[in-house]
């Protein structure tokens, strides 16, 4: 669905929403990156907030005070800063974005099992086994919100209803901070009285093509003929639109995936082509991807480089270890050895990405005691140091190579690659 904010359609009763048999549930976080980065800036709270940075940048997340200026992730970071000059901003802070989520998500499995992450900040559940112990869909939703800000600081929408489609729909239009219930028997008014664009898997050329047609409400595709839309838009794209715009969506829940890999990339604001620089923000990256690992309480073995040149050709080199690990250095290690094996002479660099593959949890795949290695090593350092920077922020500590960027030109905020 797109990210497009539409106006809560009316009800015909005034009647609080039934909202039995409602027992799909989709929770979003709001503006999850800007309000998670903001509880290390409480001072900028009700201001204007850009997540993001670099010449070369996208805006990974902003504040609702920044998005009235038209600002809106993946926008360049340029535009979001000729669009709002008022606006402070403020680099990533990914070690506590994959901690506040995984706390989140245990909130999540606390209520059902029946959970389908879709990234980070949001997920659909299946509570139809939890309404007898916990109560009906709309009070599990409220105790959702409640908990997560109580315990996570940040809040978030949920949107109620029979159907994934029509839980998706609701909970865009309960933000920011809301809670909207879609009963059964209002599903079909609910759905057709929003704008085409409003439909899932509708984006700009779909919504433009859809105009042409005369088509604006779902209510128009609804009593168009199938055989018109499928003429218009073709078999698959005709047939999808036509069954929600009756609010029809047949997909259940699907329980949660373990991730394939976790990492990050870095495109630089300008090329580098000194191999010292990149060892460093490899270094960087690689903490980055080990902490993430360790919130999730996963393990890999297989780590991966990712290397784009200037000209934008991209290749990638694996290396998989003895054992499966979730160390920083571990993964630094490899990673620069598998750079330096490239050879490159001062061939200009776009990109750099660290992924860890073959992942398997942490407690399921017990890593081995080096010998003459100190009784408190590298494994325990590390999670004291994820300890103060859920703290204290990810700034708080970090190796002593990396502290001089702070002077040096920032770069667009790393993508993350699972």
């Amino acid at each position: 669905m797109s990210r497009r904010q539409y106006a809560l359609p009316s009800r015909a009763s005034a009647e609080p929403p039934d909202d039995t048999g409602c027992t799909v549930l989709h929770v979003d976080m709001d503006a999850f990156y800007a309000s998670a980065t903001l509880l290390s800036h409480p001072e900028l709270t009700g201001t204007p907030v850009i997540i993001g940075g670099g010449n070369r940048g996208v805006v990974l997340s902003a504040t609702y005070e920044a998005r009235r200026f038209g600002v809106t992730s993946a926008m360049p970071m340029a535009r979001a800063r000729r669009l709002c000059p008022q606006a402070t901003v403020l680099p990533p802070d990914h070690s506590r974005y994959s901690a506040i989520s995984a706390a989140v998500l245990e909130t999540f499995r606390s209520v059902t099992p029946v959970i389908e992450p879709l990234s980070l900040d949001e997920a659909f559940l299946d509570v139809s086994g939890a309404v007898r112990r916990m109560g009906s869909p709309a009070t599990i939703g409220q105790h959702i919100r409640d908990t997560v800000h109580d315990e996570q600081g940040i809040t978030c929408s949920v949107g109620v209803a029979p159907s994934k489609f029509v839980a998706k729909l609701a909970s865009g239009l309960a933000k920011p901070d809301g809670m909207v219930v879609v009963p059964r028997n209002e599903v079909v008014p609910f759905v057709q009285q929003l704008p085409v664009g409003a439909l899932w898997g509708v984006g700009e050329r779909t919504e433009e093509a859809l105009v042409r047609l005369g088509l604006r409400t779902v209510a128009d595709i609804a009593h168009t003929p199938l055989t018109t839309l499928v003429r218009g838009l073709g078999e698959a794209a005709g047939h999808h639109l036509h069954e929600l715009a009756w609010g029809r969506d047949p997909r259940h829940v699907e329980r949660e995936q373990r991730e394939k890999s976790i990492g990050s990339d870095e495109t630089f604001d300008y090329d580098i082509d000194d191999a010292t620089e990149i060892h460093r923000h490899l270094l960087a990256l690689s903490e980055r991807t080990a902490a993430r690992m360790r919130a999730a309480g996963l393990t890999g073995r297989t780590v991966t480089l990712k290397v784009r040149f200037s000209d934008f050709t991209t290749i990638t080199r694996s290396r998989t270890l003895r054992e499966p690990t979730d160390s920083g250095r571990t993964v630094h290690d490899a990673a620069v050895g598998l750079f330096d094996a490239l050879g490159l002479q001062r061939a200009r660099i776009r990109l750099v990405g660290v992924r860890l593959e073959k992942l398997v949890e942490a407690d399921r795949a017990p890593i081995q005691g080096v010998i003459g290695e100190p009784e408190h090593g590298w494994r325990d350092a590390d999670r004291a140091v994820d300890r103060a920077r859920s703290r204290f922020g990810s700034g708080a500590v970090r190796p002593a190579s990396l502290v001089q960027r702070d002077t040096s030109a920032s770069a667009r905020p790393p993508r993350d690659l699972s």
